[in-house]
């Protein structure tokens, strides 16, 4: 049986990602389109460059087509963020995405969509889950795929024009075009190799790129753009005087960058950035979303343009409804991902990097310029970021610390207020804040902390994992 995380299903493969499991899930796809009436809709579904990802979507389709429902499978490995575009554009009901993101190589998963290419929210999924286990794995059908392809009940496709010509009328293409940039790419193995680089130079941008080709094994690394995972981009943007170096996940749907000095900008660097471009040199208006580990100067951004900021639980299913709700112009997480009204409906990490790369353009100033020009205006935080490993006994035993006896350490600094909106969360009266919660992807305790400096924030993390009984996990 599978089990839907904060990033949709993900599982090890061979363990719990297996074509029984799959099947079922799509199995249950089926039945939950009938019940609503959507089943003539039909479902579009993509796949990343992991193992078994294409055979996956190939798998689920034969189960649609011998429920009667159209599939329309994008026959190349492509970006999480087009099928959520192409369920938004053509108004469809549900989209499903083969990849388990940034996990490493021996996970698979799968993420689903619903109308208007949001991610699916948890009643949404619970209500797949709940189908699946009143479905008996052995009576699931399935079509000879050759023959579903010849009834029309599997239709193959590559929408990958609609998508970048959309991305292409949101950005200042005339004035990235007369910028002469350079960048350095590194798409992390992942499937962002064709589109942003599609993208990059038809903007007519000098592309130097890194580890483009198909690897399955991601060169032995995790997928994730980190600071650990691009050290090699920074090298080449130092080395070749690059003015931006840019890497995305294995999916496509977050970001990584590097700046002109080689420094490595956090996902929380890149959406200050961002949003502050957005107010001051786009002329734009509107609140930014962020989930509840993201840093807060976002709201001293917001604060400094008249602007609201909006907290919401991990999940961008959580940020996207937020957005929706307030038309906020921007929102984003720290662990990459962000959207920007107008767009889809979800993360897309090429539209965000095309998006620095026309804030270079358009400011002609360097990254590191703008980043210490917010600085000066908006002041300086400091975040820090832990993670651990546990065994499921001491999961059982933190749970019930934190979240049934509420017991917290004795903090130094005076307590504002805490929440357990999403994990528990503490305020501080001088502005900075820790929190703790478990992952929704993978098996892991996060602790971050924000304060004024560097090491008052590692200093409130030392404390929390102290009182935890709990040992930071190498890097």
């Amino acid at each position: 049986m599978f089990r839907f995380g904060t990033g949709g299903w993900r599982d090890i493969i061979g363990d719990g990602f297996t074509k029984k499991n799959i099947q079922l899930l799509a199995a249950a796809m089926c039945v939950k389109m009938k019940r609503e009436g959507l089943a003539d809709k039909g479902i579009v579904m993509g796949y990343d460059r992991r193992f078994l990802s294409k055979e996956t979507m190939r798998w689920c389709g034969q189960v649609f087509a011998a429920a009667g429902i159209t599939a329309s499978l994008v026959n190349k490995s492509s970006p999480t963020p087009l099928i959520m575009f192409y369920v938004m554009r053509h108004n469809l009901p549900y989209g499903m995405m083969i990849t388990a993101s940034h996990n490493p190589a021996i996970y698979n998963g799968i993420k689903v969509f619903t109308e208007g290419g949001r991610d699916a929210d948890v009643t949404v999924t619970g209500e797949i889950e709940k189908i699946a286990e009143s479905i008996d794995p052995d009576t699931i059908e399935e079509m000879d795929y050759d023959k579903a392809v010849a009834a029309g009940l599997i239709r193959e496709i590559y929408p990958i024009n609609e998508y970048l010509d959309d991305i292409l009328e949101k950005i200042n293409v005339k004035a990235i075009r007369e910028a002469n940039l350079r960048v350095a790419f590194d798409p992390m193995f992942g499937v962002s190799e064709v589109p942003l680089q599609i993208l990059l130079l038809t903007t007519r941008c000098d592309v130097d790129m890194l580890h483009n080709t198909h690897d399955a094994l991601f060169g032995g690394r995790m997928p994730a753009p980190n600071a650990a995972t691009m050290r090699q981009l920074s090298t080449r943007v130092m080395d070749y005087r690059f003015q931006i170096g840019i890497a995305t996940d294995g999916d496509a749907d977050r970001l990584g960058v590097i700046d002109d000095t080689g420094h490595y900008l956090h996902a929380n660097d890149i959406l200050v950035l961002l949003y502050y471009y957005m107010l001051r040199y786009r002329g734009e208006k509107g609140a930014v979303v962020r989930n509840i580990a993201t840093t807060h100067m976002l709201d001293r951004v917001a604060e400094r343009f008249g602007q609201d900021c909006y907290e919401v639980p991990v999940g961008f299913k959580y940020i996207s409804a937020k957005m929706q709700e307030t038309d906020a112009l921007i929102g984003g997480e720290s662990s990459g991902g962000l959207t920007v009204r107008g767009h889809i409906n979800g993360k897309d990490g090429i539209y965000a990097a095309m998006l620095l790369v026309e804030m270079i353009a358009v400011t002609g100033r360097k990254l590191s310029e703008m980043f210490e020009e917010i600085r000066r205006e908006c002041g300086e935080i400091h975040m820090e970021e832990r993670s651990y490993h546990f065994s499921l006994e001491k999961k059982q035993a933190l749970r019930e610390l934190l979240f049934t006896e509420k017991q917290l350490p004795v903090f130094t600094e005076e307590i504002d207020h805490i929440s357990y909106l999403d994990g528990v969360k503490v305020y501080f009266k001088n502005g900075g804040w820790v929190i703790a919660r478990f992952s929704g992807t993978e098996p892991l305790l996060r602790i971050f902390s924000e304060m004024s400096t560097a090491d008052e924030a590692a200093a409130v993390c030392r404390l929390f994992e102290t009182f935890l009984g709990i040992i930071q996990d190498p890097q």
